[in-house]
């Protein structure tokens, strides 16, 4: 199949899980035209990631000259599609807090994508985030482009539904995935019944061959790493509330900060005020392959995240062979099991955390052992990329 992927920035370092589905999906034989809006407005330092960007082809580049003239060629097609598209758009501008310009942007977006989808004989357009890229999508099918699907990953999406047109974006689509369970049920709050059976699990997947036997866990103190933007709702700060009591009963205790955003000056604050400069390293933004080293040193992957869908960071952690310390929210207790291949706590409390936190460094080796091989046993099964892709491939062929 020839399919257009619809997204808003791309690549971005957090978004490894969308440039493998990608991948996987052409190593299956099928033909994947990268669209998106802008380039993604992080540094990137993935070789994989670089590649990326130089095959994906950026919309508002194109110039206002061009996408103009697309809307025009559009209009030109056919009038009376053209203002059920216009109209689509302005009812969703309307509910939305970005307004009614934004998605008139959105729409002229959507007819230059109309003319790349044509050129590149896509059949089917799918967008990933229920937000910029999906609205694009919906407004380019309804514009005459392909039909659509879009993956919808959470948080942010559940945030602001009736703001983001979830549920027409559903209802207009030919089908929607959810990433987890948990992510289908909210997904279903926003459409009738008669909608439900168009939305679909479609995990987020991992290259296993990425993946060999894991490394011994490290001896000596016991050392975690936590990854994610450094954003209100991935918890850093309250790691750091953790890794403050830990040290009182484990005090060789270590914590790796993994990633970089807004919120860098403030942690690098409240590391200073607790006095954890000798016990908390940040590294920015690693590839896959310092991502993998860095999990390998640790003992365990810390996630305290407030709201996620399924980080992408807990499957590649229990590959790794390491056990996770999760929040119980969301998608993770589909994934991590309580005692099984890791600890699941209560967001938003520091004492749980840390004491889970000293549960596994008082557990013991030969307990960790086996719980690492449940979580790599648990995550293969769950998550392998080519079988996730291979799913996602069978819903676009349907008819």
């Amino acid at each position: 199949m020839n399919i257009a992927y619809i997204l808003n920035s791309y690549p971005q370092p957090s978004h490894s899980f969308i440039r493998r589905e990608i991948r996987a999906l052409e190593a299956q034989g099928h033909v994947v035209t990268r669209l998106a809006m802008r380039a993604g407005d992080m540094a990137l330092v993935d070789t994989q990631d670089l590649e990326e960007a130089a095959a994906t082809q950026y919309v508002l580049r194109a110039g206002i000259t061009a996408l103009l003239h697309a809307v025009f060629q559009n209009f030109c097609a056919d009038p009376k599609r053209f203002a059920r598209a216009l109209k689509l758009a302005i009812a969703c501008g309307r509910r939305s807090e970005s307004g009614i310009l934004k998605h008139l942007i959105y729409m002229v977006e959507g007819a230059y994508v109309v003319q790349v989808a044509r050129a590149a004989q896509a059949t089917h357009a799918h967008a990933h985030f229920g937000t910029n890229a999906a609205s694009v999508a919906m407004l380019s099918q309804a514009l005459g482009g392909p039909d659509y699907s879009f993956t919808v990953h959470g948080p942010e999406e559940y945030d602001a539904p009736r703001a983001l047109s979830l549920g027409t974006k559903v209802q207009r689509s030919k089908f929607t995935v959810a990433i987890t369970s948990y992510g289908r049920s909210q997904l279903s709050r926003w459409v009738g019944p008669d909608h439900w059976s168009k939305i679909k699990v479609v995990h987020c997947g991992i290259d296993a061959a990425r993946f060999p036997t894991p490394h011994p866990l490290p001896d000596g103190s016991m050392r975690f790493v936590a990854v994610g933007r450094f954003v209100e709702q991935k918890g850093q700060l309250l790691a750091l509330e953790a890794m403050s009591d830990l040290l009182k009963s484990h005090p060789t205790s270590h914590l790796t900060l993994i990633g970089d955003g807004e919120m860098r000056g403030e942690i690098e604050g409240r590391i200073t005020h607790l006095g954890l400069g000798d016990h908390v390293t940040l590294t920015g933004w690693l590839d896959e392959d310092q991502l993998l080293e860095e999990l390998q040193k640790a003992h365990a992957l810390v996630m305290p995240s407030f709201a996620e869908g399924l980080p992408m960071v807990i499957m590649e952690a229990m590959a790794a062979g390491r056990v996770v310390i999760a929040t119980y929210i969301a998608g993770i207790p589909e994934l991590v099991q309580q005692g099984e291949t890791g600890w699941l706590v209560p967001a938003g409390d520091a004492g749980a955390l840390a004491q889970a936190m000293a549960e596994m460094a008082d557990t013991a080796p030969q307990v960790l052992e086996q719980m690492t091989k449940a979580a790599r046993t648990r995550v293969l099964a769950r998550h392998d990329v080519d079988a996730e892709a291979a799913k996602l491939a069978a819903l676009i062929a349907a008819p």
